[in-house]
């Protein structure tokens, strides 16, 4: 398939869009004359959405005190933009829900996806930072590349797949993939999020997770997500040894300002918290 990023991803809408409520809400963030009120009421639109907004918003990534049962009550005490962040982030897990693929299910697609947030936020709570939550966002929607490519392109990400698993270079996913397609799936999902008016946060951390160090505007947020990535995966499998992942690039922990000494209690706390969100996508 001899064909550019650009090319691959002009026709996107046709294979998936995202919700009309994700958004007219991205937009209503940024017109003034719209209200809090005024975006709840968009959101409760969608009773699918508003339902998985409500149990995220309610999760361990957003540490409330109290209860929110309405998405009033959870654009009020979240704040708008951080709302608009987790409207777009469960917009798009409804956009790809229906969309067979034969590679993975969707299940082990989206624990991975949860592992990788939860362990974002940790990592970013540990920074002491503002966005935390929208760090979750970002660890959560990471991977969205790899459904684009499951769909589009199958026979080609099976062959990355199994050039990953059974090649003797143990080549990670993402470069395989470069090797068949000439891109990965962290530059489809980016593609997928800027055609989408995300964030540049959220489209930076997605684009450069494999390479933190290419990011230029979020560098600090982007190295976080490259971490938890890893770490994600140790949490899946029940490992503390970093070497059981895809190797941490060192100067991420640099710009992180962390040490590897983080990655066992963090890999236990981001175990902790799954076992209790797991429920965030049925």
């Amino acid at each position: 398939m001899p064909v550019s990023l650009t090319e691959f991803t002009k026709d996107i809408d046709n294979l998936v869009s995202l919700p009309s409520v994700g958004v007219r809400v991205n937009e209503m963030v940024n017109d003034p004359a719209c209200s809090a009120a005024d975006i709840g009421r968009v959101l409760s639109q969608d009773p699918s959405l508003t339902a998985r907004l409500l149990r995220i918003a309610n999760s361990a990534a957003y540490g409330l005190s109290n209860k929110v049962d309405t998405v009033s009550r959870a654009v009020a005490v979240i704040g708008i933009k951080r709302i608009r962040d987790l409207a777009l982030a469960t917009s798009t897990i409804n956009a790809f829900e229906g969309i067979p693929n034969e590679l993975v299910t969707m299940e082990n697609f989206w624990r991975h996806s949860l592992y990788c947030g939860l362990a974002a936020h940790l990592l970013a709570e540990r920074r002491n930072m503002k966005n935390a939550e929208t760090l979750f966002i970002a660890g959560l929607l990471h991977d969205i590349g790899q459904l684009v490519l499951f769909k589009k392109a199958p026979h080609e990400s099976k062959q990355a797949l199994m050039m990953s698993i059974e090649g003797p270079d143990e080549l990670a996913m993402h470069k395989a993939e470069q090797q068949i397609l000439g891109f990965d799936h962290a530059q489809v999902g980016a593609a997928l999020l800027r055609h989408w008016n995300f964030p540049e946060l959220l489209v930076e951390c997605v684009e450069f997770h494999h390479v933190p160090e290419q990011a230029k505007k979020h560098p600090l947020e982007t190295a976080l997500v490259h971490i938890a990535n890893s770490i994600a995966t140790l949490a899946e499998i029940n490992s503390v040894s970093e070497g059981d992942a895809e190797r941490i690039d060192s100067a991420a922990w640099t710009v992180a300002g962390l040490g590897k000494e983080v990655i066992e209690p963090v890999v236990r706390a981001t175990q902790e918290q799954f076992a209790s969100e797991q429920n965030l996508f049925t």
